[in-house]
């Protein structure tokens, strides 16, 4: 699809960035490769993320395929929340518990069949106990059944740009062909931070679903670092004989929110240790200066054939920049560019364009940008009137 750049939305900043941005193998302060800084010898692989630019701080083997137990979930949370956000379901929507959700093994809140909890409890109990009957039951209701939900999150990972990571099932108990990256889950704990409610759950450490029935049931966090550490409210663990012990953690620090991902740890121990270790990295060494909240206008787009021929373009995410504690300043320019050739009606939340952040006319960082409204074609009675209108005013 052909873009073109709305001059007029082109806005230029004065703000903090650091001639030093970290990614890839460039190199810190003391000229050390970021590879070796140790901060994941004993984990399989590792990696260190910031949120809003996506730029990676820490890593280790961060393509090596491998068992994600049930960080599997990431991506299913992605999904359910997308659903959430798109009104195919809501909170309070009561889900009926099928055998087959009923029966999952592993971890589970311990949902009978032919059971009713709402979509909110069932997400407390994915988010925070990671009930694999919980996910199925959710899984099923989004698409039918888990079999055609997985393909959902394959679709997904590829739409992401995932190329190690495939599933077999939604809640990640052992299975042939079923695996992911650090590299990978990070992404998908990025896209799935996007939806800022996660944290509402993941943040919990303690709940209880049914409470004051004869099955109450005490849901306690599997990840401990949401009580330990400060700033830690999500996202999920994972755990299988030939998995080890995995994390994929988020945390926000003065307004910088990293994601730190490790696989295949000998012990809770060693990966919460390791997942410690990197936070106090990100947020001793970097900070971040915000350019746009979630849902700020950036322009507006006008279309004479919409109803509403003047609808905010909003920004999808968070967007900021991230520099080194104490180093210099650099003057950062932003673009929005929007699509062309934009088709009637459009959803609320749809993408239009792509706001760009440039540093030095370097492309730093790439943004979704989206509508803040549904717009829907204009009637033949708004049309004609404008069409009037237009000629009055060029007469």
């Amino acid at each position: 699809m052909k873009k073109f750049v709305i001059m007029t939305s082109i806005v230029c900043f004065m703000m903090s960035v650091a001639a030093g941005v970290v990614h890839g193998e460039e190199k810190d302060s003391q000229d050390q490769s970021i590879q070796d800084i140790k901060l994941a010898q004993e984990a399989e692989s590792a990696i260190l993320m910031e949120r809003d630019t996506g730029k990676v701080l820490y890593k280790k083997n961060p393509n090596k395929r491998l068992p994600p137990a049930s960080m599997t979930k990431v991506m299913s949370l992605l999904l359910f929340m997308e659903a959430l956000e798109e009104g195919k379901i809501k909170k309070d929507e009561i889900i009926r518990v099928s055998e087959r959700a009923a029966s999952m093994g592993g971890s589970q809140i311990f949902l009978e069949e032919g059971e009713e909890m709402s979509v909110h409890n069932l997400l407390k109990g994915i988010a925070i106990a990671s009930g694999n009957d919980a996910t199925v039951a959710l899984a099923e209701r989004i698409a039918g059944s888990e079999e055609a939900f997985v393909k959902k999150m394959n679709k997904k990972a590829k739409a992401l740009g995932l190329e190690n990571t495939h599933f077999n099932n939604s809640t990640g108990l052992p299975a042939e062909n079923h695996y992911s990256t650090v590299h990978d889950m990070s992404v998908m704990a990025k896209e799935l931070l996007k939806y800022e409610s996660i944290t509402d759950y993941t943040s919990i450490y303690e709940d209880y679903l049914r409470k004051g029935q004869e099955n109450e049931f005490w849901l306690v966090n599997t990840n401990k670092l949401v009580k330990s550490y400060p700033g830690v409210d999500g996202l999920k663990t994972g755990y299988t004989n030939e998995a080890k012990y995995c994390l994929t953690a988020t945390a926000e620090k003065n307004g910088m929110r990293v994601i730190a991902v490790v696989m295949g740890a000998d012990s809770t121990k060693e990966r919460n240790s390791t997942v410690s270790n990197m936070l106090d990295y990100a947020f001793n060494h970097f900070e971040t200066k915000n350019l746009y909240k979630k849902g700020e206008k950036i322009t507006t787009l006008n279309l004479l054939k919409a109803d509403d021929q003047h609808t905010d373009v909003v920004t999808s995410e968070s967007i900021s920049t991230i520099h080194r504690k104490g180093k210099s300043t650099e003057n950062i320019r932003s673009e929005a560019i929007l699509s062309e050739n934009i088709q009637l009606p459009i959803k609320k939340g749809e993408k239009v364009g792509t706001l760009i952040v440039k540093k030095e006319g370097k492309t730093v960082s790439k943004s979704p940008l989206i509508l803040k409204h549904d717009v829907q074609s204009a009637g033949y009675f708004t049309l004609l009137k404008r069409s009037l209108q237009n000629m009055v005013k060029n007469s």
